[in-house]
């Protein structure tokens, strides 16, 4: 199934895999997801008409906001940049241009369709990549050769390989060293072969201003063009080299032109920007006498409000119009309230949806249940040293419940707690596994309180440990 035809139902299971609770936000973004297709099976003009719904999220930090837009772009398979709404600044004040996160945009979109396409031409650069080297290691007959150093760049150190000739034994002598070649028996042999060095030209630096920052990336490409790759000879045994060549052979199926024309399309039809921090630039509501950081605030809000609207952008690959792609923002929201952006832009985020602080009874199922679990991880990390890492149920327990108090008694950080609980609690293991004897090391609850008491009880302690 094309994973952007998948039913809100379906997205919803998926994230469900990597993200614990939060169900109104992962309802959100689902359907957001099942419109976008809904959008593409209805008829032009009035397909054009349809805007996406932009999502703001509002909740603490660590509660999984990031994760879920995230997540949604996997898969989706959509080209997507998180960005800080806090970067950009009003022009005239130092900051980036809010064009260049579309700009960004893309750039990953390029690399992704090339990677795409890379995979597709995969099996026929491998079939061109081998015939090149049974090219080197079946040489001309010496009457058609030039001699060393002639019109064939590649040679090889092997002086008792068969000659290449035209004689009518020479196609099975070719399949012959191409079963030898596949099965690996020719490994240890060495080659001279003639490789493009990576683009060679001379390094711009630029002190980029608002709206400037593209120019050394299009400086660099125009350069590119003027000074062509060289060609460097390099010796390496036959796998190598054909693992080289098969990258090189890719880079020249590839059409650039074609990939650059998709990366546009899935750009503007599929690409998710998410806004980190919007609620940094909302005014907090004191105002500030029409100067300072509010006039700042106000001017990126103005700023953003085009290309969120829907504005044509210029890139070094072309043109785009950023109508339809799905802007996700979020913010704590502590100090402002969504109300504090200008009216404009509140208007252009139509769905609001709240993350929920996370408790002891999240923490156990984020450590457990998704499919990247912490301990999961955790386990697998140790089984690289032989150990066989268990935690029982009340060491989980106890992880989570530090997480949680440590969270109400310094900052509020979410998940991410349990990132600095667990490294504290599994240091000393994590420290010895190389030099321990194979076996099993069993967490339990009294383990967990003994690495953690100390920091625990000490509240400057943990403000800095944990």
């Amino acid at each position: 199934m094309n994973n952007q035809s998948f039913t809100p139902k379906e997205t919803l299971a998926e994230l469900d895999k990597f993200i614990v609770g939060q169900a109104a936000a992962k309802r959100s973004v689902a359907i957001a997801l099942r419109n976008r297709w809904r959008r593409r099976q209805v008829d032009p003009p009035l397909r054009e008409e349809i805007a996406p719904k932009n999502i703001i999220m509002i909740g603490p930090t660590g509660v999984g906001k990031t994760e879920i837009a995230r997540r949604l772009a996997t898969l989706a398979q959509s080209p997507f940049i998180k960005v800080e709404a806090s970067k950009f600044t009003e022009v005239g004040y130092v900051g980036r241009d809010v064009e260049s996160m579309i700009r960004d945009l893309v750039d990953l979109a390029v690399n992704m369709v090339k990677e795409d396409e890379k995979r597709r031409i995969e099996g026929l650069a491998a079939a061109n990549a081998e015939d090149l080297i049974l090219d080197l290691l079946l040489p001309p007959a010496p009457q058609a050769a030039s001699g060393p150093g002639g019109a064939n760049s590649f040679t090889i150190d092997q002086p008792d390989l068969p000659v290449k000739t035209d004689r009518p034994g020479e196609d099975s002598t070719r399949e012959k060293f191409r079963r030898m070649l596949q099965d690996g028996k020719l490994d240890e042999r060495e080659l001279e072969i003639s490789l493009s060095e990576s683009k060679s030209m001379p390094m711009v630096e630029i002190m980029t201003t608002s709206g400037m920052e593209d120019m050394q990336s299009n400086l660099q490409d125009a350069f590119s063009k003027i000074f062509p790759r060289k060609k460097k000879n390099r010796k390496m045994k036959v796998p190598e080299a054909l693992d080289a060549v098969t990258k090189e052979e890719m880079e020249k199926l590839v059409d650039m032109d074609q990939v650059i024309k998709e990366a546009l399309r899935r750009t503007e039809e599929s690409g998710i920007v998410f806004l980190d921090e919007i609620d940094k630039i909302a005014s907090s509501g004191g105002g500030s006498g029409g100067h300072g950081p509010e006039v700042s605030r106000e001017g990126v809000q103005r700023d953003l409000l085009p290309i969120v609207e829907g504005a044509t952008v210029s890139t070094k690959h072309g043109m785009v119009k950023t109508d339809h792609i799905l802007f996700i923002s979020s913010g704590a929201f502590h100090i402002s309230k969504p109300s504090d952006l200008i009216p404009e832009l509140q208007g252009r985020f139509p769905i609001r949806v709240e993350l929920h602080s996370l408790g002891k009874d999240e923490f156990i199922r984020i450590l457990t249940e998704p499919e990247n679990a912490l301990i999961k991880q955790y386990i697998a990390l140790m089984e690289t040293e032989n150990i066989e890492l268990v935690f029982e149920d009340d060491a989980v327990d106890a992880i989570a419940r530090i997480a949680v108090e440590v969270n109400e008694k310094t900052e509020e950080i979410g998940a991410r707690r349990l990132y600095t609980v667990m490294e504290r609690v599994l240091d000393i293991l994590s420290f010895d596994a190389s030099e321990m004897d194979a076996g099993k090391f069993v967490v339990t609850a009294e383990y967990v309180n003994e690495q953690l008491s100390d920091i625990v009880e000490d509240h400057d302690l943990s403000r800095f440990i944990l």
